[in-house]
């Protein structure tokens, strides 16, 4: 069982900055993948970014590549999302979530946060 808890959200303006972290409890978060997604208003949840459990390998969605990077640190049960660079189009909630594998599909994931507010002000 792994409880996951997002924070780092928040308004900001265009062209701005935002960390985001996930924090996890439960002795097995190295064992998991982690992801990132999102979701705005009327709209689906999104991949945005995942990890693998070693932190060796990531994944981006086209739209943040070169804008966000994922990170995470096993020994502190804590993963981040650095945004950089933010867009209006970037506003959405988002939230963390551990799987079994590194992967983009919604459906790998098995624990999920309950999400954090981003806000980016044109």
């Amino acid at each position: 069982q792994v409880q996951l808890v997002e924070s780092g959200g928040g308004l900001v303006q265009a062209g701005g900055s935002l960390r985001l972290s996930c924090a996890a409890s439960g002795r097995t978060f190295s064992t998991y993948a982690m992801g990132w997604f999102r979701q705005a208003p009327g709209t689906e949840r999104e991949f945005v970014a995942g990890i693998r459990w070693t932190g060796g390998s990531t994944s981006y969605a086209d739209s943040v590549k070169g804008r966000f990077t994922i990170t995470r640190v096993n020994a502190k049960n804590t993963m981040y999302l650095q945004m950089n660079s933010l867009k209006p189009e970037d506003t959405a909630v988002y939230y963390c979530g551990a799987g079994g594998a590194l992967s983009a599909r919604l459906e790998n994931y098995t624990y999920w946060g309950q999400g954090t507010q981003v806000t980016v002000s044109s």
